[in-house]
């Protein structure tokens, strides 16, 4: 079935489908719709699911892990400041190592104070220890959250599902919605392995003394390496199923390619339509767009890169006095082998990311090619600085 969805809309079905028991609330925008379409639902008698009005996103995700911890289905949704509030609370759910799924709308951080895109809230909380996926379009925001329940429950590590604000959470698109039957197989209900139990009472998130909190961190490491296993393996379950295939790196047009730009996020879109039009000049471009952040896959991005001469990161976040978070990761799973890398910085605050931004990204890429010298670090759109700073 095709339904005329908004990036909210598909995420709140994605999660009436899952048939999720618990949703902790809290509004902020540009994710509020999500749970209030997930209220109407329940409203409606169509969703059987218990919806806990909190008072703040630090307190949604606590009941989230109360809930997850007496072993059923949870989810929640937040958006930047929101997300930044939940922060602490983030790590104690991977701690525990609680299989819960939230969805993020990437929205840029404060101060100043901005409701527009940029996706510097979720990349930085990216070592909180939840596995995350990026989203290019509404039909991924509704296909990732179906999977991340099932990857979430077989890896007991919570996911968060990222997708753009306004650029994907508002703007409606066709997607192609399974039926109810379909998800049911595809996921089967869930019984945690160790829910609470108060006839066998036991102790949750004790103090981790020096001699064992360095194993506990490990064995998080090692949970989030083995979950990498699991997340091909559903995507390629997803795939039979229902037809779309996905995994966690994709190359566009890279094989023959000099020049790759990388990314992740809607801005993949815009990136493919510049491609495409450079590609009908002759020009050998092409993109690896990154779908699963963490875990971080390196192995994939060096054999999918190997023998290109320039790589060019296009990211929406920014790691002040330093560089691009996406582009810090991606330079040390290259190390020091070829190509060239270069950061370019765009789109934050909102910021419109435009077809000649990637056309100068890929100019620049083409510069170092010849071996001219160019800035690691660029800012694509930038206008002047703001007086008085």
């Amino acid at each position: 079935m095709k339904l005329l969805l908004s990036g909210n809309e598909a995420a709140a079905l994605a999660a009436k489908l899952a048939r999720v028991k618990v949703i902790a609330a809290y509004p902020i925008t540009p994710q509020t719709a999500v749970v209030e379409k997930l209220s109407e639902y329940i409203a409606n008698g169509e969703l059987e699911a218990e919806m806990i009005r909190v008072e703040s996103e630090h307190s949604a995700l606590s009941a989230c892990i109360g809930a997850a911890a007496s072993g059923v289905r949870t989810f929640t949704a937040t958006s930047s400041q929101g997300l930044m509030l939940m922060s602490e609370i983030l790590f104690v759910a991977s701690g525990m190592r609680l299989p819960l799924v939230m969805v993020n709308v990437n929205r840029s951080l404060s101060a100043p104070l901005s409701i527009w895109c940029d996706q510097q809230d979720s990349l930085s909380v990216r070592d909180s220890g939840w596995i995350q996926i990026y989203c290019e379009n509404n039909q991924e925001i509704l296909d990732f959250t179906l999977q991340a329940f099932r990857i979430a429950e077989r890896t007991l590590l919570p996911v968060m599902v990222c997708y753009d604000g306004y650029i994907l959470s508002h703007m409606a698109e066709i997607v192609e919605v399974p039926e109810q039957e379909e998800v049911d197989q595809f996921l089967p209900p869930y019984h945690y392995p160790y829910p609470l139990d108060p006839e066998k009472p036991v102790t949750l998130g004790p103090v981790g003394v020096p001699e064992y909190y360095e194993e506990f961190r490990f064995t998080q490491h090692e949970a989030m390496e083995n979950a990498r296993k699991e997340i091909e393996e559903t995507m390629a379950l997803f795939g039979e199923r229902f037809g779309r295939k996905y995994r966690p790196v994709e190359g566009y047009r890279v094989e023959d390619a000099g020049v790759v730009l990388v990314s992740m996020g809607s801005v993949c879109g815009t990136i493919k339509e510049v491609i495409d039009a450079l590609r009908r000049g002759g020009e050998k471009v092409g993109l690896v767009e990154i779908r699963v952040f963490r875990p971080f896959p390196s192995r994939e991005l060096r054999e999918i890169l190997s023998g290109k001469k320039v790589v060019g990161v296009v990211e929406k976040a920014l790691s002040p006095g330093a560089t691009g978070p996406l582009y810090a990761d991606l330079a040390g799973a290259l190390g020091d082998r070829p190509p060239v890398t270069l950061n370019f910085i765009c789109g934050l605050g909102g910021r419109d990311v435009k077809e000649e931004d990637i056309r100068q990204a890929l100019k620049t890429c083409h510069a170092a090619a010849r071996g001219e010298a160019v800035k690691k670090v660029n800012w694509l759109g930038l206008r002047e600085k703001v007086v008085g700073l």
